[in-house]
């Protein structure tokens, strides 16, 4: 049977790699369309909790690991395995260097574990977001330079993920999915795979066109964010509601979409892609300024509540230096499990930084997981009456859905928020 053939009719072994936000609900859509399906992670803790029956994942119960450990899924991080899958599927993280150049080294790393592994008439995709000519220049040559023949006895495609963790409306299933190919054999076989899990497949023409759809989707996002901060401080000046302004806008059923301010970006994509294609583009001779003015706003504004927190401590006698203050909210945005590039973080390091006694309270985290670049000690506090009446301060800077807002309003000195959640006038609250 072929490979194709072995899709269609569910025979085809799925190996996923990288068991994240990203290979975890995907490898999941697979188990369930009847796919048998082996996850590969370097992170032993991840790799020992799945094949237990545990979740790390908010939003991923372990009732569906179990189903499907049930459904004949396991969990490993031996490479050697490899050999076992007809398709292998890589969702591993790209982030950025010291330099904001792109990091490919986890990419690079797991084609050095699978290489003595692959075998002939493998498909193998690419999820990861990285910048356009990625597939073809780093991972064309290695597959070549093992001997195999891209198109006609191994195939590559690249099909840029498209998670939103914590959203309610869409799913793997329901999210539409690019997908692309090396060969027109290789876009067949990759369009073949998705079509069994997905509702709608999405062919370009090319590695690149699908590597830089990926790219513009979180470009787009990261600059309008932009736009709407830089505006939210104009407003301020003025003494104008952004949200309400935005509010208002978003009645037009034309030509307008709504974007909201905070505290800065998170998350693995809009903070991180957009410097993906910057430093491509420079490569090419180009300078995209769009982009990095939008980076530069929105890396400045964990500067800028650190600005408000001070002006509203100054106006009631005290100063950041010495003052308690309680944070609500580590997530890089509200209802999930997800500290990657948070802002939050940012925010607590440059208060600590300035003298301030900093607590937390956040339903996702009892305590904060060391990150690539923040080490907070911290323990999360039972948000009550108490905790809220003993600081000088709440700095809502991630409203999660979980939060007594009515008790917080009520039981708090001074409350900064970030998020626009407080719409009504009360001169307890501070928009930042």
């Amino acid at each position: 049977m072929n490979l194709k053939s072995k899709i269609i009719n569910r025979k085809a072994s799925i190996g996923i790699i990288g068991l994240g936000y990203v290979g975890l609900p995907l490898l999941i859509r697979f188990s369930e369309e009847g796919f048998q399906t082996i996850g590969f992670d370097v992170d032993v803790i991840k790799v020992n909790k799945l094949n237990e029956g545990q979740s790390y994942i908010n939003h991923i119960s372990a009732e569906i690991i179990k189903t499907t450990i049930d459904n004949g899924f396991r969990a490993t991080s031996n490479f050697s395995k490899i050999s076992n899958v007809d398709v292998m599927l890589i969702c591993v993280p790209t982030p950025l260097g010291v330099h904001n150049e792109p990091d490919l080294s986890y990419i690079q790393s797991t084609l050095v574990s699978i290489e003595p592994y692959i075998k002939e008439n493998q498909l193998f995709v690419l999820e990861s977001t990285t910048y356009p000519g990625t597939t073809e220049e780093e991972i064309i040559p290695f597959i070549s330079n093992s001997n195999f023949i891209v198109g006609e006895n191994f195939f590559i495609g690249y099909s840029p993920e498209r998670e939103d963790p914590g959203n309610q409306d869409y799913s793997t299933k329901t999210i539409p999915k690019i997908v692309s190919g090396y060969t027109e054999r290789c876009l067949d076989l990759t369009k073949t795979l998705y079509d069994q899990i997905v509702d709608k497949t999405v062919p370009v023409s090319s590695l690149r066109a699908a590597e830089m759809t990926k790219i513009l989707e979180n470009i787009h996002r990261a600059v309008n964010i932009g736009l709407m901060n830089e505006l939210k401080m104009v407003a301020d000046k003025m003494d104008i509601d952004i949200y309400e302004v935005i509010d208002a806008a978003a009645t037009k059923p034309f030509g307008f979409t709504p974007y909201y301010p905070g505290p800065g970006l998170g998350g693995h994509c809009i903070p991180i892609d957009p410097y993906y294609l910057t430093w491509k583009a420079k490569e090419v001779g180009m300078n995209t300024r769009f982009i990095e003015l939008a980076g530069e706003i929105n890396t400045a504004m964990p500067n800028y509540v650190v600005y408000k927190v001070g002006n509203a401590l100054n106006n009631i006698g005290k100063s950041i230096n010495g003052s308690k203050i309680l944070i609500l909210g580590l997530s890089y945005k509200k209802n999930v499990d997800d500290l990657r590039e948070s802002p939050s973080l940012v925010i607590m390091d440059k208060l600590i930084d300035l003298g301030a006694d900093i607590h937390y309270s956040d339903p996702y985290f009892d305590r904060i997981p060391p990150t690539r670049k923040h080490n907070l000690e911290l323990v999360s506090e039972i948000l009550n009456k108490e905790s809220l009446k003993s600081v000088d301060l709440v700095l809502l800077t991630t409203d999660h859905d979980e939060y007594d807002y009515e008790m917080i309003l009520k039981e708090s000195a001074i409350i900064v928020d970030t998020r626009g959640h407080f719409r009504d006038e009360n001169k307890k609250i501070v928009k930042a």
